[in-house]
C-alpha cells in the first residue's frame, strides 16, 4: 500500500510525516513482519523511531485513512540508498 502520509505513535511521542510512504507485509522464516518505508524525516524524529521499542501506525492517501496497524514491536530499521528509513515490525 502507498500513502502520502503517516500518523506514528510511540510510548513516547507522536509524529505525522508526509510523502510518499509504503507500508508492505512480508514473510521471513515463517513470520510474518510489515515493513513501513518514510521519506526522508526530520534527524531528530528518526533517531526517536530508531529507538522505539514499540510503535503504531495509521496510513492516509488524501487525508483518508488507508491502514491502522496494530501495536507493532520494533524489530529493525534500516536505510534505504534514497536515504528514506525502513521500520521493520511484527504484532506485538
Amino acid at each position: 500500500m502507498v500513502g502520502d502520509s503517516v500518523a506514528i505513535t510511540t510510548a513516547t511521542f507522536s509524529v505525522t510525516i508526509t510523502g510518499t510512504v509504503t507500508c508492505q507485509g512480508i514473510t521471513e522464516n515463517g513470520r510474518g513482519f510489515v515493513e513501513l518505508t518514510l521519506p526522508d524525516a526530520d534527524p531528530q524524529q528518526r533517531r526517536q523511531l530508531e529507538w522505539s521499542k514499540e510503535y503504531q501506525y495509521n496510513l492516509y492517501i488524501k487525508g483518508q485513512l488507508l491502514y491502522s496497524s496494530p501495536q507493532l514491536a520494533l524489530k529493525g530499521t534500516r536505510r534505504t540508498h534514497e536515504g528514506a528509513l525502513v521500520l521493520t515490525g511484527s504484532p506485538a
